[in-house]
Formats: structure tokens, C-alpha cells, sequence
């Protein structure tokens, strides 16, 4: 009987998933719908869409399998995640619909006006995009494999194929609609099993000790200060390099409705965040034996089963599958979507049946790379894409926005030299643990990888013989001055 509520729940997310892609399809006709929904998306459509594929499988699973497994500790990736969207807000989210691009590669090609920095900002977006696809396909693989007993990679090719299909059909305009719904879908399914639970534990026989749930060891005084700090440095300079955050800006009617769907972003997945923590928070009283690496992202999977034995614990879980497979479908959507509008412009024509054809490929490359690989902390997967986006693209895009003398070398430069020392640093850290003292700088290198990168950026700048476009300060005009 759970299995059959389980397959429901996610066959019932599918369902509504392609009829609103294909109402999308329906009002989808030109190139602009399908790049930037023709910037007609409205501030509270578009917040809901872009909370829906911000809220990943690292937040939704991984969260509460990380406030598990850290307690205290755990909080300080969605405190990041929140408080990048305050310098997205502050900074870049206004300026870059002012833009007029499409991509992020459109910007920085208008802006340093460089075809070879449009190219080498264009492997930036796929590398990071394909290493955010990555941990989203294997999520829909544990979540199957946990629900259903079904091996892994039939989730994993099963959001593959569905995101495929519904970017390829509705580009931006559908995915916006699956988005929203999505987002939505996603708060109630944890919202409601994680009220019941805690409404539960209020009137049951479960002793809550404080010291259990927030150890010592792990508050401030517990914690690296240097990895600490790092790790904030990453999740919050690393959404503004985010490709499928900052494409969703350019769907704005103005600055003015950007920055107020920003506003509305800030409050969503801070109100996600709370219930996601909380559901970690409980699992650290009812379900401790399964604090260790290999499970803790399972644990709001297996949570309301331990909680309520029979049907509505059956019932819970089935919410939890479907809202889990709601926020790999969302997330990866978000993602194809930025990434096949890039290699549309860049490989092919940049018509609708390109973007459709690089909608297809770009599923293929994370599809593969998901099969052959096992699997990581999904929270801490995604952490790593963060550092990687902090440090190859947030420096250019801050900089394109606010500094005349960003030149085309000092963006190549830069973008190359945080990339690099990034990978690596985690590859070092991977293959032989650290080395001796170096080991914290290794496993949390954003601390020293974004000042390298907007250090190389500004200095090869600086000294570049041909100094910064002649249009740049006309086009930084046109950036910052407020829509009539």
C-alpha cells in the first residue's frame, strides 16, 4: 500500500506537470516566449517561479538531512541561500533586465562587447549549470529507490526525460507556469506532514532535550571560523553567478518589477527554509539512528512513517515523494532552460527549433554524468556548485554592472583563474583528504578563491592595453537608470 500512494503522489505530480507545460505550450509562439516568456512575467508569478527552481534537492531532502546530521551547523547553508538573494537585490537584479539580453553570455557580450568572452562565459554557465543537474537527477533517484525499491538510475532518467520534454515543448513561458505551481507544491508537501509531527510530539511520550538538538559543540563557540566564513562567502556571492537565477530576471517587465520579485524571493524561501530546518530539527529526537552520511537525506522521507505507523504515515510520505520529485522537475527545468538558451545562441541559430534541440543535449550530458557517478550529500553537493559560481561568474557580472574599466582580458582572465583554482582545490581535498594545515582552505576555498578571481580580474584589466570599451559608460547608463 505505500508503494501504491508513493507512485501515485509522484505520478500525479507528472501529470500536472505536463498539462500545465502544455498550456504553456499553447502560449508559446515567438523566440521570446521561449528565451524570457516575451519579460511579461508578473512580480508574484515570477517570485513563485523562481523560488520553485531555487528550492533544489539540496534544500528540500538534503536541509533536513544536514540539520540532522550538523544541528546547528546545518543552518548556516539556508541563512546563505536567503541572504544571497539580498545582494541579487541590491546589486544586479535591475541592472540586468535593463540589459535587454536574454543570457547571461548576451550580457557580458553587450558589455565588454568581446565574442570570446561571450564563449568562455558560455563553459562557465554549462559547467555550473550541468554540476546543479547532477545532484537533482540523483535525488529522483534516491527517492524512488527509497518509495518504490526501484533502482536508482529509473529516477534519474525519469526526471531526465520529463524535463527534456517540457523545456523542449514550452521553453521560459511553460516553465514559469510549472515553476510557480511547483513551489507551491512543494512548501504544502512539508508543511503539512511537519505540523502533524510536531502536533504529535506535543502530546506524546518524546522527552525534548535542547542539548540533543542543538549540541554544544555545535554552536558558535563549536565552530571554524575560517570554514565557516567561506561557506557563507559561497552561498552568498554564489547566487548572483547562478545562470538559471539570473536568466529569470530578464522575464521582468522593468527594473522596478525585478527588484520587487526579488523582494517577494527573499520571503518564500525564507518560509521554505523554516519548515525544511524544522523537519530536521524533529528528526534529530525520532529519528537519531539515522544521523550518518549514507541516510540523512532520506530522513524526511522515512520521518512520518516513524511518526504515525500505518495509513496516514503512508499518506505523509507519498506528500513528501511528490513534493521531493516536484523540486528535482523544477529545479532542473530552470536550469535546461538557461543552459539550452545559451548553447542555442552560441552553437546554433538561436531559433525555437534550436532551443529546443539544446534543450535535449543539455539533458543528455548531466543524465550521464548522474549514471556513472555514486551519489554524494546532496546539501553538500550543492554547496560545492555555489563555490564554483562565486568564483567564475559573480565577480564579472558584480563588476560588468558597477565598474567602467572591466575589460574583456580582465573578464577572461578572471573567470578562468576562479574556475581553476576552485577544481583545484576540491579535487586536491578529494583525492587525499586535505594536506596538513591546507586542508580547511582546500574543502572550503571561496574564502581565497573570489578575492583571486576578482583580484586576476581587475589587476589584468587594469593593465590590458586596450582599456575598456568605448561604449562602456553609456552602456552602464543605460543599466542604472530607471525605467520611465
Amino acid at each position: 500500500m505505500n508503494v501504491v500512494l508513493d507512485i501515485i503522489g509522484i505520478a500525479l505530480v507528472i501529470v500536472a506537470t505536463l498539462l500545465i507545460g502544455v498550456y504553456g505550450l499553447r502560449i508559446s509562439r515567438t523566440t521570446g516566449d521561449f528565451f524570457v516568456a516575451s519579460r511579461t512575467v508578473r512580480p508574484v508569478w515570477n517570485a513563485s517561479a523562481i523560488s520553485g527552481e531555487y528550492l533544489s534537492a539540496g534544500t528540500f531532502l538534503g536541509l533536513s538531512g544536514l540539520v540532522l546530521l550538523e544541528g546547528a551547523r546545518g543552518f548556516w547553508f539556508p541563512i546563505g541561500y536567503a541572504a544571497g538573494y539580498l545582494l541579487v537585490l541590491v546589486f544586479v537584479a535591475a541592472p540586468l533586465r535593463r540589459s535587454g539580453a536574454y543570457t547571461i553570455p548576451d550580457f557580458i557580450e553587450a558589455r565588454l562587447e568581446s565574442v570570446r568572452a561571450r564563449r568562455v562565459t558560455s563553459l562557465a554557465v554549462l559547467i555550473i549549470g550541468w554540476l546543479y543537474i547532477v545532484p537533482q537527477l540523483h535525488g529522483a533517484g534516491i527517492t524512488l529507490m527509497v518509495v518504490a525499491g526501484l533502482p536508482q538510475w529509473v529516477g534519474e532518467v525519469a526526471v531526465a526525460v520529463l524535463v527534456a520534454a517540457s523545456v523542449a515543448a514550452g521553453g521560459m513561458r511553460a516553465i514559469t507556469y510549472v515553476q510557480a505551481f511547483q513551489y507551491w507544491l512543494k512548501l504544502f508537501a512539508l508543511l503539512v506532514p511537519l505540523f502533524c509531527i510536531v502536533f504529535a510530539l506535543t502530546g506524546g511520550s518524546h522527552d525534548v532535550d535542547a542539548a540533543v538538538i542543538f549540541p554544544a559543540e555545535a554552536g558558535p563557540a563549536g565552530l571554524d571560523l575560517y570554514q565557516t566564513a567561506s561557506l557563507m562567502l559561497a552561498l552568498v556571492l554564489g547566487t548572483m553567478g547562478l545562470p538559471h537565477v539570473l536568466v529569470r530576471f530578464y522575464t521582468s517587465p522593468t527594473g522596478v518589477s525585478a527588484r520587487q520579485t526579488t523582494v517577494l524571493v527573499i520571503v518564500m524561501v525564507s518560509a521554505f527554509y523554516a519548515v525544511s530546518s524544522g523537519m530536521g530539527l524533529v528528526s534529530r529526537i525520532v529519528a537519531p539512528d539515522l544521523a550518518n552520511p549514507d541516510a540523512a537525506d532520506t530522513v524526511a522521507l522515512v520521518l512520518p512513517s516513524r511518526v504515525f505507523p500505518g495509513l496516514f504515515g503512508e499518506l505523509l510520505t507519498a506528500l513528501i515523494a511528490a513534493g521531493a520529485f516536484a523540486a528535482f522537475l523544477a529545479t532542473s527545468a530552470g536550469l535546461i532552460v538557461s543552459l539550452a538558451g545559451v548553447i542555442s545562441q552560441d552553437v546554433f541559430s538561436g531559433s525555437v527549433r534550436s532551443f529546443r534541440l539544446s534543450a535535449v543535449l543539455c539533458t543528455l550530458v548531466p543524465l550521464v554524468i548522474a549514471l556513472i557517478t555514486a551519489p554524494a550529500g546532496l546539501g553538500s553537493s550543492v554547496g560545492m556548485v555555489f563555490v564554483f559560481a562565486a568564483s567564475m561568474l559573480s565577480p564579472v557580472v558584480l563588476l560588468g554592472v558597477w565598474w567602467r574599466g572591466l575589460t574583456a582580458r580582465g573578464a577572461v582572465a578572471g573567470m578562468i583563474t576562479g574556475g581553476a583554482a576552485t577544481a583545484l582545490a576540491l579535487l586536491v581535498y578529494t583525492a587525499v583528504g586535505g594536506v596538513g594545515l591546507a586542508a580547511p582552505f582546500l574543502a572550503q576555498p571561496a574564502a581565497w578563491t573570489i578575492p583571486l578571481a576578482t583580484a586576476i580580474t581587475v589587476a589584468v584589466s587594469k593593465l590590458d592595453a586596450h582599456g575598456a570599451p568605448l561604449r562602456a559608460e553609456r552602456y552602464l547608463g543605460r543599466l542604472h537608470t530607471p525605467e520611465r
